[in-house]
């Protein structure tokens, strides 16, 4: 089985190429820019039917939150337009797509968990642009599974789980929302999850239960908790800590509004395809303790 995932610097896409090298049978190749250029639509369908792809998963985007307050044409471009391109050249190959979209399609006024039919009211433009972008997909290719997920963390790129280890190392404390709640998910969960949902779409040719999926990791904190578990194993591991305080949302004004509950049941995914996340705690300390190793250095800089 060989998969094309776009984007060669996301979380994501690093994961992917990763957890399946040295795998028998599977191979997963990186298009990204300047190949596939998202914000360039007329690139996608070339580069993809390069790559010669069995699945596609989309998971290059535009994600930077607050900047995409500012610059709405390009996130709407790349997460909406570009989405639907990716997903339109999978269907014109012949081959399924798999979306990787997120938490902040809903609003977080809801109390618990929220669930793939709860109705969605984006907060902000990221938010907006990535809902465009799931329908675009949906619209382009009727083989599509998409993929909600949150707070995302790995060894790779830039992430919240390395932004507390780089500011433990210089502070003896550091202030962190503790009014906002959801699901720690490490990209190499994620990289798992989507391997075993496409061995199941190239298995199962009669497979009919495409549609949304919300995949995040098992459990849920409020984003002090998460610095604290990061904190706490780093110290065990002999690594940087630092004390956490628990300021409010108020207290750390964004320019984009985040939902307040960002809790994602994942229940349907475990149901469909019986594959189900690690407890986020213990993702962590994995993430934590090879972030201790001999990478440190180069993983905290990145």
């Amino acid at each position: 089985m060989r998969l094309a995932v776009t984007g060669r610097e996301g979380q994501v896409a690093a994961s992917l190429v990763e957890t399946a090298r040295g795998r028998d049978g599977l191979e997963v190749v990186a298009v990204g820019r300047p190949a596939l250029d998202l914000a360039r639509p007329d690139t996608v369908f070339a580069a993809l039917e390069a790559a010669r792809p069995d699945i596609v998963v989309s998971a290059a985007a535009y994600t930077a939150v607050d900047q995409a307050e500012d610059e709405k044409d390009l996130a709407f471009a790349v997460n909406a337009t570009g989405a639907g391109k990716v997903a339109e050249a999978a269907a014109r190959l012949g081959v399924p797509v798999i979306y990787l979209s997120t938490d902040y399609v809903f609003d977080g006024t809801k109390d618990g968990a929220y669930v793939e039919t709860d109705p969605t009211a984006p907060l902000g433009v990221y938010g907006a642009s990535k809902l465009a972008g799931e329908e675009a997909v949906a619209t382009a290719n009727p083989r599509h599974l998409i993929l909600r997920t949150a707070w995302v963390y790995s060894p790779f790129g830039n992430n919240f789980v390395k932004t507390m280890l780089r500011l433990a190392a210089s502070r003896d404390e550091i202030s962190v929302v503790a009014d906002q709640w959801g699901n720690p998910t490490s990209a190499l969960d994620i990289a798992e999850a989507i391997l075993h949902a496409a061995a199941r779409l190239q298995t199962d040719r009669n497979f009919a239960a495409f549609g949304v999926y919300h995949l995040a990791g098992g459990g849920e904190t409020n984003w002090s908790g998460f610095a604290r578990h990061i904190l706490d194993t780093s110290r065990a591991f002999g690594g940087p800590h630092a004390s956490v305080r628990d300021i409010a949302t108020s207290d750390y004004p964004t320019k984009a509004r985040r939902p307040a509950n960002s809790r994602l049941s994942s229940a349907k995914f475990e149901g469909v395809f019986g594959w189900k996340a690690p407890g986020w705690r213990v993702s962590v300390e994995s993430v934590v303790r090879r972030l201790g190793g001999s990478e440190t250095k180069q993983a905290l800089s990145a």
